[in-house]
């Protein structure tokens, strides 16, 4: 681990202030919409933009890199990125709130793509997997400290948009200066939507229900706060949970999931959630029991991303991983882009609580189709199951994806063996 940490800790620290940024200026438009006036069918569509703008990245980012190298992409999406967070309060009319989260979401998947392949490029097998549990430790300190800027900043005023602006612009100079030659991008060609979905139903279904819950749960949470009543820093503890919850339970989850039919997990995971957003709801406990909501939620929710990742590819022989993973994360898009659209038309029908029934809602959908699905097909009885690799929902690209194919591959067959036919 130290060794992970001494080669590759300026990647770690620009990636953290990276997430700072974005965490902060996910709650903060969320309140400061709150304050122009923005409706929730509005907020909603700003907020759901910045997926669509991450999904683009995705399909587009990997074409530019290839034409103008890693460096170019990187220090133009960056400039981009840098400009847009401090127009927010200079541009307050919705249409052009939509667009900078549009331009937003795909410079920061942009950045994320290039960050994760000089950090992959950094790694051997060895260290692969250590490399990929502080990228995702990186990734959750960096969020859960942005909430504890936002609570101690004046969401009506500049100030907080210049911050955001100069963490995000100071986040470019460890990763540049410690960025080590990158490899020609390869984009993996995707298999069908169909053929994955013959593979893995649960798979498919769960992904996409993942994507609308956790782009309602990160990106409508400062909208959430602000129809509740909630004070800055009471906003800011909310989220927080939800973060603290999910970094703090994934690693006990990811171990029960090597050790059991993982579809029961799947049901009992997305039901105490669903059970934990009802609570929510109905306001039990005050704010305190709202916070309790709020981990819970997070903590039960955050590692089922990776859980049905690792369901599905008990599945697939390790030559398909890196296609299907590829056709799943574009599934879990088109979900996160809805997410926040239908919280808000939810939220608009019955106030606030409607944050909690559509993301509850969801989760037992989750939980039902998984309970369906164990009377489908016989829990797996291969001998080599997909390990558990913990990946954060709300940033994976697909450079990401293929770092976890990889670390699948090594702990499944070691540098010598050869895959086995596990194909469903």
């Amino acid at each position: 681990m130290l060794t992970v940490i001494r080669q590759s800790w300026p990647l770690f620290i620009g990636i953290t202030l990276l997430m700072i940024g974005n965490g902060v200026q996910g709650t903060l438009l969320g309140v400061r919409g709150d304050l122009e006036g923005f409706s929730t069918g509005a907020m909603s569509i700003v907020m759901s933009s910045y997926f669509a703008g991450f999904l683009l990245g995705s399909r587009f980012v990997p074409g530019l890199i290839r034409k103008v190298g890693h460096v170019r992409v990187f220090a133009a999406l960056g400039s981009l990125a840098s400009a847009g967070l401090i127009l927010f309060p200079l541009l307050t009319e919705a249409w052009a709130w939509i667009a900078l989260r549009l331009l937003i979401g795909f410079c920061f998947c942009g950045i994320y793509i290039v960050a994760e392949s000089w950090l992959n490029n950094s790694t051997t097998t060895e260290t692969r997997g250590r490399a990929l549990s502080l990228y995702i430790i990186a990734q959750m300190v960096g969020i859960v400290a942005a909430q504890a800027i936002f609570a101690f900043g004046d969401p009506s005023g500049f100030e907080l948009f210049v911050i955001v602006s100069v963490l995000v612009s100071l986040a470019f100079a460890p990763i540049l200066l410690a960025a080590t030659p990158v490899p020609p991008f390869e984009r993996t060609k995707p298999m069908s939507f169909l053929e994955v979905y013959r593979v893995s139903p649960l798979g498919v279904v769960g992904v996409f229900l993942m994507g609308g819950f956790f782009s309602a749960a990160f990106g409508m949470v400062g909208v959430y706060g602000a129809q509740a009543g909630l004070t800055g820093g009471q906003i800011a503890t909310f989220a927080a949970a939800i973060y603290v919850g999910g970094m703090l339970l994934q690693y006990p989850i990811g171990w029960l999931s090597d050790r059991t039919d993982r579809r029961r997990l799947i049901v009992s995971s997305s039901a105490v959630a669903a059970l934990a957003c009802g609570i929510g709801a109905l306001g039990l406990g005050g704010f305190p029991g709202l916070l309790v909501s709020a981990f819970v939620m997070g903590g039960m929710a955050n590692p089922l991303y990776a859980l049905l990742l690792a369901y599905t590819n008990d599945y697939l022989d390790y030559e398909d991983m890196a296609s299907a993973s590829a056709q799943l994360l574009f599934v879990n898009g088109l979900g996160a882009v809805g997410g926040p659209l239908l919280t808000g038309w939810l939220m608009g029908l019955v106030g606030p609580a409607g944050f909690f029934f559509f993301v509850g809602g969801l989760m037992v959908l989750m939980s039902c189709y998984a309970l369906y699905r164990m009377t489908q097909r016989p829990a797996y009885s291969g001998e080599e199951a997909a390990p558990y690799v913990a990946v954060s929902p709300t940033v994976t690209t697909p450079v990401t994806m293929e770092t976890v194919v990889e670390e699948w591959e090594d702990q499944i067959h070691g540098e010598d063996a050869e895959p086995d036919d596990r194909a469903a």
